[in-house]
């Protein structure tokens, strides 16, 4: 359309036919251009901005990614955390050795094996029903349970479940002689039951093993792994081997040792959140892990 008049069209053939809307006379000459309108100095356009109002600005600006922190080798040297007792575990091992120093007094007067007594071998669910059960095979675990990602297994046969029961079913893969006193059996490796938490900067995993032997327990690590091992009611073991999914700062990191549980406190090298407290298993070490079966 033209600027003096209403009139618009689409069609440039209409545009063309478009009649005019003023009247006038005849002229053979150009009409001079319309004024354009006048473009402003920079120093002019400065000075219109200073008069226009001012606002307040709120420049947001996107969060940093986080810079990835280097993860240290698992390799590197192994460091035994401090082991802090309570005054309630003392009490309980004080008691407990007084107790145990009775009834060795009692074994020695008597080396009779009991009917019934069970085999202390792990996986041997035999009882003694007389001479003879000395005479049969024995068919045991002789290596330790191993708790990983959710799968038990025996260190000695790893057949796999996720199911506990079925895991303490599991026939042994061993034979030997059965094992019916105490004072042949040793320490006797045991699954027991713990969990974790986490604040900003500690995750503390808890154990719970009554009457734990700080004599006879240790709970080493470096920055990226730990290992625990729990002698506790005398004669019982337990172990764990874990691959954190965080860096810990070792020095800061502790052991509390009371008559119910055991705590491991580590304390993080950054504060942030773990997504889990192992380290998922990578598909090469799962091929690895395979392929050793």
């Amino acid at each position: 359309g033209w600027s003096c008049c209403k009139r618009r069209t689409t069609d440039f053939s209409d545009f063309l036919s478009i009649v005019g809307c003023t009247k006038g006379h005849h002229n053979s000459e150009k009409p001079p251009e319309p004024v354009k309108p006048e473009v402003k100095t920079t120093s002019e356009r400065k000075e219109l901005a200073e008069l226009k109002p001012k606002f307040q600005e709120h420049i947001i600006k996107a969060p940093k990614p986080l810079e990835t922190i280097k993860r240290p080798s698992p390799d590197e040297p192994m460091t035994n955390l401090q082991l802090k007792v309570s005054a309630s575990l003392k009490q309980a091992l004080d008691k407990l050795k007084l107790s145990s120093e009775n009834e060795e007094k009692k074994e020695e007067e008597s080396d009779e094996i009991k009917i019934g007594t069970a085999c202390k071998n792990a996986g041997c669910s035999k009882t003694y029903q007389g001479p003879h059960s000395t005479e049969d095979v024995c068919i045991y675990h002789s290596g330790v349970p191993i708790f990983h990602e959710g799968m038990k297994y025996w260190s000695c046969c790893k057949r796999k479940t996720s199911d506990f029961n079925t895991f303490l079913a599991q026939e042994g893969c061993t034979t030997g002689t059965h094992v019916w006193t105490k004072k042949d059996a040793g320490k006797k490796v045991v699954p027991c039951r713990h969990d974790w938490h986490q604040t900003g900067g500690e995750v503390t995993i808890s154990i719970y093993a009554k009457n734990s032997v700080p004599d006879l327990s240790y709970v080493e690590a470096n920055s990226t792994m730990l290992n625990i091992h729990i002698v506790f009611e005398g004669e019982k073991e337990f172990h764990r081997n874990v691959k954190l999914w965080g860096v810990i700062d070792v020095k800061r990191s502790y052991v509390n040792m009371t008559a119910t549980k055991i705590e491991v406190t580590m304390r993080k090298a950054e504060p942030l959140l773990w997504a889990s407290l192992e380290l998922p298993v990578s598909n090469t070490e799962q091929k690895k892990e395979n392929s050793d079966q």
